[in-house]
């Protein structure tokens, strides 16, 4: 929310702790917008294709792809709003729609990382029992439910107080805690981090223990679907844990009414930028590693290639261009 107080339940925030990370976070989000914005452009359209096709990953592939970029579309604003010292130019509303895009963006996507382990899961583990049960339509529910659900949780942001201290206007940081906003960061915590998180590891873990006892599978396509786990586990790592810590240990603190909190601004700042790099990694991860997206891609490349040269590649060429983007 918009905030001009410098405090942390009931702590100055030091003036020095505002600039630490003004270059490094400036540089980060110009960064993950380069990468993230034409990556996810790419992914959008391959993904729509194979929705029409029919393909019920497909859609959750397609709505993580557009949330990334709904995503990315606040990080200007964030970039200027760090370049300048942390001091937000524009109006309150502004502030809460920005941030409300931002952070309703983030947990949307989350749960759609859910959606897409989960999927996975029961498409390799349980393929037996979910033949014929797996729909499209039921896809895009889930997708519809996950949005609203998400909005509708994030929506009282439009209604929290204001805060002025000393002039200055912040817009989402820490700032006076109270009993609802401790309560809202267990519930992010909890919800929106440690749930997911349990869901990932143990569908993750699931479907590599079944590619591992499977004997139609060779020792490469076995080994690159461990990487794939493992990358999909540690990028969520990496990129939300320490955020939903720090959130938790503002929330514990509000109770411990501890004075010394200090140390939390620039962690914290530097943990919403983290954040920020799974949009541009996800379009790579788990759109682009797909083989039927490569394919697309291939095919779109091959189509461009035909036309500048006025003919069509030799099957000899396609194989050794789908080789190459396999490999």
């Amino acid at each position: 929310m918009y905030e001009g107080c410098r405090t942390v339940v009931g702590c100055a925030v030091g003036v020095t702790e505002e600039f630490k990370d003004r270059l490094p976070l400036t540089l980060l989000y110009s960064g993950v917008m380069v990468i993230g914005l034409p990556a996810n452009l790419l992914t959008l359209f391959l993904n729509w294709m194979q929705v029409r096709r029919k393909n019920v990953l497909a859609v959750y592939l397609w709505g993580l792809s557009l949330c990334d970029l709904t995503y990315l579309g606040t990080l200007p604003v964030w970039a200027d709003y760090v370049s300048r010292g942390h001091i937000w130019q524009w109006s309150s509303f502004a502030c809460k729609v920005t941030g409300f895009i931002f952070f309703t963006n983030m947990y949307i996507s989350i749960f759609l990382l859910c959606c897409i382990s989960y999927d996975r899961y029961t498409a390799v583990v349980h393929s037996l029992e979910v033949r014929g049960l797996r729909h499209r339509r039921h896809a895009v529910l889930v997708l519809v439910v996950i949005v609203f659900v998400v909005a509708i949780v994030h929506s009282p942001v439009f209604i929290m107080k204001e805060g002025a201290a000393e002039g200055l206007k912040r817009c989402f940081e820490p700032s006076q805690s109270s009993a609802m906003v401790a309560g809202f960061n267990y519930a992010r915590f909890t919800f929106g981090f440690l749930l997911p998180l349990v869901l990932l590891v143990f569908t993750n873990q699931r479907v590599l223990a079944s590619v591992q006892r499977s004997t139609g599978l060779g020792g490469e396509q076995k080994r690159r679907v461990r990487l794939l786990v493992v990358a999909v586990v540690l990028l969520f790592l990496v990129c939300f844990t320490p955020y939903h810590l720090i959130l938790l240990a503002r929330a514990i603190s509000f109770h411990l009414d501890s004075g010394d909190c200090e140390f939390m601004y620039t962690p914290y700042t530097i943990s919403l930028g983290l954040a920020t790099v799974n949009s541009a990694v996800n379009p790579i991860l788990y759109v682009l590693a797909s083989k039927n997206i490569r394919k697309d891609l291939w095919q779109g490349l091959a189509q461009l290639c035909g036309q500048e040269n006025a003919g069509v590649p030799s099957s000899s060429s396609q194989n050794q261009v789908q080789q190459s983007i396999k490999s």
